[in-house]
């Protein structure tokens, strides 16, 4: 059963690219000439969000060398530690809505020094698949669009990472 599906995971994309462009040519489109024409965009999209990544970059980098990760995590940690939180989980509340590689390498640390059937595994491991990486898409998504006021959008998204890792500390405590 696994193997089928793997086999038939190899097999997705270029079947769809043979979809894409079997039904170009059923709906007289110029294959060839749409995807070039798509291609020549692309450097113009990765040159208009290349100023926002960066600045995402430095922010963080510089939000962990300061030592303010660290004196973050740790306040957190002493003001949730009643509900028994691990805080490696405090590690991936911070970490997730700033960056989806560092939070994949964090919980791969977490995964080797508490081990797979670890609470703070499993907490971690469903805040990494029900999380957003909040301030990347706001980077990339607004920096694409080019809006500048996002008004109330920054405080939403945060409220939403916030009440969807509480769900996801509760579902794991409860029900694992």
């Amino acid at each position: 059963m696994i193997e089928g599906i793997n086999y038939l995971s190899l097999l997705i994309i270029p079947l769809f690219i043979l979809f894409t462009i079997w039904y170009g040519t059923f709906k007289k489109v110029r294959v060839y000439d749409s995807f070039v024409a798509g291609a020549k965009e692309g450097p113009g999209i990765i040159l208009s969000i290349f100023p926002y990544l960066l600045t995402i970059f430095i922010v963080i980098k510089g939000f962990q060398a300061s030592g303010a990760f660290d004196a973050l995590r740790n306040g957190f940690y002493q003001l949730f530690s009643f509900a028994g939180i691990p805080i490696e989980v405090v590690s991936m509340a911070i970490i997730k809505p700033l960056s989806g590689s560092a939070s994949t390498a964090l919980f791969t640390d977490i995964v080797k020094t508490t081990g797979p059937e670890s609470v703070a595994t499993k907490m971690t491991a469903v805040i990494m698949g029900s999380a957003e990486t909040t301030f990347y898409v706001l980077a990339v998504y607004l920096g694409t669009v080019g809006i500048k006021k996002t008004r109330y959008l920054v405080p939403v998204c945060l409220t939403a990472d916030f009440i969807g890792i509480v769900v996801a500390v509760a579902v794991v405590r409860w029900l694992l």
